[in-house]
């Protein structure tokens, strides 16, 4: 997984008229971000989803480290240091499957192979980031607190939106830093703070 060492050029986004007091920690993840062409996919179901189920907007992802307690800086130089050496690996839908929480309500199971899992074995070690339970690669279509019906529902209806989901492969080239507060359940202060390529297979 690891390939010689480079440098790597980060796209740092700071939002106008706000700024991350020195010292002060944050809920910072991990996303790994699927090529444009998938992402706009991806936006589509997800907003034929959210349109009869509700629920807020966010950017396709595959969760790499979960949420995690730093300053900015600290998590800035784990991302970067997570990044260096990092290359591209590919993703394999599994299904549509249901989850038990608001962030896994609807979500796109992913094969765990190892080509997928490492890179999130690698980043968590560098984060020193402790998960309760093993990795579970997923992409979310819907967050939303709903019933067990609502969910089934909305399960069948990912699959009639797109029935080819299921199957799809895509390459990931981009791992991104989010700054991510899990209690704002609107994630209207959720913001990308740095994003890396990573090397080319």
């Amino acid at each position: 997984m690891l390939a010689p060492r480079r440098t790597h050029t980060f796209i740092m986004e700071i939002p106008q008229g706000t700024s991350t007091p020195a010292g002060k920690k944050y809920d910072y993840s991990v996303w790994a971000i699927p090529p444009e062409d998938v992402g706009a996919r991806l936006k589509r179901l997800m907003a034929g989803l959210t349109s009869e189920f509700g629920g807020p907007q966010f950017e396709p992802h595959v969760t790499v480290v979960g949420a995690n307690s730093l300053t900015e800086q600290d998590a800035l130089e784990k991302f970067n240091s997570a990044c260096d050496g990092m290359q591209a690996y590919n993703a394999t839908v599994d299904r549509v499957a249901t989850g038990t929480f608001f962030y896994q309500c609807v979500y796109l199971l992913l094969h765990p192979m190892p080509e997928v899992v490492e890179p999130s074995a690698h980043c968590t070690g560098h984060f020193g980031y402790k998960s309760s339970t093993p990795y579970m690669p997923h992409l979310s279509l819907l967050y939303g607190d709903l019933t067990d019906d609502e969910k089934k529902k909305a399960q069948e209806k990912a699959d009639t939106l797109d029935e080819s989901i299921n199957g799809l492969s895509f390459p990931i080239t981009r791992l991104a830093l989010w700054k991510t507060d899990t209690q704002d359940l609107t994630l209207k202060s959720w913001e990308k703070i740095a994003e890396c390529s990573l090397i080319p297979k």
